[in-house]
């Protein structure tokens, strides 16, 4: 039947199948501290919410997922659980299996990992378990640089997680200096993706430090929660204490992404059972699309 459709037809067709062809899948993104499993939290223990948290991750089924306070062996029940999806990440305290991890999945159909590493959040990150600044704990980023097989001429996608620490004032906000700096040479020729439990909230020094302007310079991340929802409201909260209805307070949990992506959507989602939730932190998610153009204004 083709060889009757007009010439400009046919190029038309071809041209949007090449299109397609090199245009990738929609990413989506999950960000989830999910509470040490070692913490004595009665009925909140993780044995008792484990299959839940699971359920929950595996509802909104994120290509990619950054983890906080994952410990190995939670690590290693969740790659049993996602088992579409590779894990990565090592023990803050020792680069093994010790202390929690930043661990980090990829949806494996979909990405082949081009290199990985680790650093820590210190005045030396190359050293292992080291503590920086004012920092109560050892704190740490995992990252991974992927080739998405959807748009195999496309470039790599850097995709970094991260926990900062929780008394550390100076500590989190040289993080964030950290994190940007690591995120612009890591990720140089990248798409660059980051999640994490940063325990600051929106115009905190650590948020500012990482989404903030340099000089004349936009950032080269985003928030892209607050791409989506322009308008801050003060049921934002991601802290959830286990209980459903504790949806105020600061939303310290961000995805950020780099000016190249498209923010589809971005959310904080508020699953729960029986007034709780599967973890103390409110997950939150987002759904990016490759842009040759900038997801948010200078």
């Amino acid at each position: 039947m083709s060889r009757y459709l007009p010439a400009v037809i046919l190029a038309l067709l071809s041209a949007a199948v090449t299109t397609a062809a090199d245009d990738p899948a929609p990413v989506r993104v999950m960000s989830f501290n999910i509470r040490y499993g070692t913490a004595p939290d009665g009925e909140n223990h993780w044995d008792k919410r484990k299959t839940f948290l699971a359920d929950t991750i595996g509802r909104f089924d994120p290509d990619l997922l950054g983890t906080q306070e994952t410990l190995t062996s939670q690590r290693d029940y969740l790659a049993d659980k996602l088992t579409g999806h590779t894990a990565f990440g090592v023990g803050r305290d020792d680069g093994k299996d010790r202390g929690e991890t930043a661990a980090l999945y990829f949806r494996k159909t979909r990405f082949t990992k081009l290199d990985g590493g680790h650093f820590w959040l210190s005045e030396t990150p190359e050293k292992v378990g080291s503590r920086g600044w004012d920092a109560a704990l050892p704190r740490m980023a995992t990252w991974v640089k992927l080739k998405d097989k959807t748009a195999p001429d496309g470039p790599p996608l850097l995709f970094l997680n991260t926990h900062f620490d929780h008394k550390g004032t100076k500590a989190r906000l040289e993080a964030a200096k950290l994190l940007r700096a690591k995120a612009d040479t890591l990720g140089a020729g990248c798409r660059v993706i980051v999640t994490g439990d940063f325990n600051a909230g929106e115009g905190s020094g650590p948020y500012d430090a990482l989404f903030g302007k340099a000089g004349d310079r936009p950032a080269p991340l985003v928030d892209t929660f607050r791409i989506t929802h322009p308008t801050r409201d003060k049921q934002e909260g991601t802290f959830s204490g286990f209980k459903a209805g504790a949806t105020g307070g600061a939303r310290i949990d961000w995805i950020g992404a780099s000016r190249d992506w498209a923010v589809a959507e971005a959310g904080i989602d508020r699953t729960a059972k029986d007034g709780r939730t599967p973890s103390d932190h409110f997950p939150v998610t987002a759904v990016l699309r490759a842009s040759s153009g900038k997801t948010a204004k200078d």
